[in-house]
């Protein structure tokens, strides 16, 4: 897998952390950094294990499954897609919350990072360095939450459709591209 195909489906499952913590950034009543790289800790971390969890499943039945895997990843990577892009035109509205304790984070960070699992079975897959991948994940994902903190502080709910949407658009187009170049279509 390419770099560039890795941050697309890095950047892709993070969207929906970036929109939760867009959220969180809209209830916080004082914008810190130590609140930020919490945030950012949760998701990410949560996003890089969900990851490393699916690629171990993943792994299991790769051999058997080899000669459908192009569309194992194209049929998750699509419903993932579709369902992130459902719940941007048609989701229900986020409750405002500023809590970061444990109990809270931890809902949220396994409820984002639910995609990152199937995302990880497809990555079991693929010709791909899963150290690299899980690690790259959960760092585009830190970094994006942060910055969601940032602008949901700073600009509201303005980006969180958006984000989603573009989110699901990334890897629906991630599903498809890998099923075109394991079908030899596209290079």
């Amino acid at each position: 897998m390419d770099v560039f195909t890795l941050l697309a489906l890095a950047a892709g499952l993070s969207m929906d952390a970036f929109a939760v913590a867009v959220c969180k950034g809209l209830a916080l009543r004082e914008l810190t950094m130590e609140k930020a790289v919490k945030v950012g800790l949760w998701f990410g971390c949560f996003q890089a294990l969900m990851s490393a969890v699916g690629y171990g499943l993943g792994i299991r039945f790769r051999d058997s499954m080899a000669a459908i895997d192009h569309w194992i990843a194209l049929v998750l990577l699509g419903l993932i897609g579709i369902n992130m892009i459902k719940e941007a035109c048609w989701g229900e509205a986020e409750e405002r919350n500023d809590s970061l304790a444990v109990r809270e984070m931890l809902a949220l960070a396994v409820a984002t990072s639910i995609d990152a699992l199937a995302a990880g079975i497809s990555l079991a897959f693929l010709s791909v360095n899963i150290l690299w991948a899980v690690a790259f994940i959960g760092v585009t994902t830190f970094f994006l939450s942060m910055a969601g903190v940032k602008a949901g502080s700073v600009f509201g709910t303005r980006y969180k459709v958006g984000a989603e949407l573009v989110g699901g658009i990334l890897l629906i187009g991630m599903g498809v591209k890998i099923f075109l170049q394991d079908m030899g279509i596209l290079r």
